[in-house]
């Protein structure tokens, strides 16, 4: 009777304490929401709710960049997606997309119609160096996130006075500097002749170029550039033709890279090493062209190419190939472009499920503080990294050779952060 009597009060004990310990756990957790609460309040909700986020996109759906339009199928077709799973964190995704024709006033009153009239939460991906010039002063001012945008200029990540604004991809000094050492690796005292396009995207990178090379015995022996609105680049192909240069480094958006890679096709007495940019190296861009003219050619990547058989069983690159034929009917799933959007909506997701507060002042901080962040979509080896003046979120390539009719990945993946130390300003 002793026994029972001894065990009935310990149970009681014990159903007391785990009662008290839960009690306890639940105002520790309380407590933490509150504080979170707390440190959230004040902070700008606009264009997110408990269901909702709205986001919005500017693009250059028409102009002289227009083959850049696709990429928003890829992002629609990855948030499409998404919602019909759930959303991101229960939320679905309103993505709204608008025409700039790659032309900055049209970019910044695109912006504000975003801002102003469809309050979305963030403007995420602006594309084109110019026309993210022209709208980060603004959207700065707007207090409104610019997330990974489409474009590579340097700036965006040193540039400490708009703190709105990050890139995604490598930035071009990056991307230069993994042509700078692939020539001084292989071809240790090339002359190479430059096309690159009049504006802050072809400096960008030339300049890079030129600053990486530094010390070696490759030289720059010629530099050609063209304006955007010029109807072809002929004339500066066959200046550079002239130079007697080994190498030709293209830094030119779609239209003019075909038109380049044709100019270098058909001049049959000259016959340098072609590299082209990442931007300018889509199927869209060697198909009319023809493959059997861009053979050799190389160019460097962070992501998957879907035209790659070596992706053919990655479980990422099968969910991107299904669902672009579901969400995106009509659009070519092998086109670079469109991998590429649905790869920075997944950046964007991973970043959204991070935030500290569901508000544009949490999703700010939220790609500014990123560790080794993997994404489906980029290659093996290159992942999302940002930090206190860190703000490149990808700095990692591997180059690639066009043979037959997709590109071919050679040699190992490049760190530029490594190889060269941090790009500051």
């Amino acid at each position: 009777m002793l026994k029972t009597t001894a065990l009935r009060a310990a149970a009681a004990a014990t159903a007391a304490l785990l009662t008290a310990t839960a009690c306890s756990s639940q105002r520790g957790q309380d407590a933490q929401d509150t504080a979170a609460a707390g440190a959230c309040k004040g902070q700008q909700t606009t264009g997110i709710t408990d269901s909702t986020i709205k986001l919005g996109g500017i693009y250059p759906l028409s102009g002289p960049a227009s083959a850049y339009g696709t990429i928003s199928k890829g992002v629609s077709a990855y948030f499409r997606y998404v919602n019909d799973k759930g959303g991101i964190d229960g939320r679905k995704v309103r993505f709204i997309v608008r025409d700039d024709g790659y032309q900055p006033p049209k970019a910044v009153e695109e912006a504000r119609r975003l801002v102003e009239q469809e309050k979305v939460f963030a403007v995420f991906q602006t594309l084109g160096t110019p026309s993210t010039a022209a709208v980060w002063d603004y959207l700065g001012k707007q207090k409104v996130p610019q997330p990974f945008v489409a474009t590579g200029a340097s700036v965006w990540g040193t540039d400490h006075k708009h703190p709105w604004t990050i890139g995604w991809q490598p930035n071009y000094v990056a991307e230069a500097r993994v042509y700078a050492k692939y020539l001084r690796d292989s071809k240790p005292h090339a002359k190479v002749a430059v096309l690159y396009q009049n504006d802050d995207f072809g400096k960008d990178l030339l300049g890079g170029f030129r600053k990486a090379l530094a010390g070696s015995g490759v030289k720059v022996v010629a530099a050609e550039s063209y304006e955007v609105t010029d109807p072809s680049v002929s004339a500066q192909m066959a200046s550079l033709a002239r130079s007697g240069a080994d190498v030709l480094l293209d830094v030119t958006t779609p239209k003019f890279g075909s038109q380049a890679l044709a100019a270098d096709a058909r001049n049959t007495r000259w016959n340098p090493l072609h590299i082209v940019n990442n931007v300018a190296s889509s199927a869209a861009v060697l198909r009319p062209v023809g493959f059997k003219n861009v053979q050799g050619v190389v160019s460097a990547t962070y992501f998957k190419d879907p035209a790659d058989p070596r992706w053919a069983k990655d479980p990422e690159m099968k969910t991107y190939l299904k669902a672009m034929h579901e969400y995106a009917p009509g659009t070519d799933p092998a086109d670079q472009f469109n991998a590429y959007g649905w790869a920075v909506a997944a950046s964007l997701h991973k970043a959204l499920d991070t935030m500290k507060c569901p508000t544009r002042e949490g999703l700010r901080d939220a790609v500014r503080h990123l560790k080794d962040v993997k994404v489906g979509l980029l290659l093996p080896g290159v992942t999302l990294s940002t930090g206190p003046g860190d703000a490149f979120p990808i700095e990692t390539m591997r180059l690639m050779r066009f043979k037959g009719e997709r590109w071919q990945l050679f040699g190992k993946p490049v760190d530029t952060r490594k190889e060269f130390g941090p790009l500051a300003k």
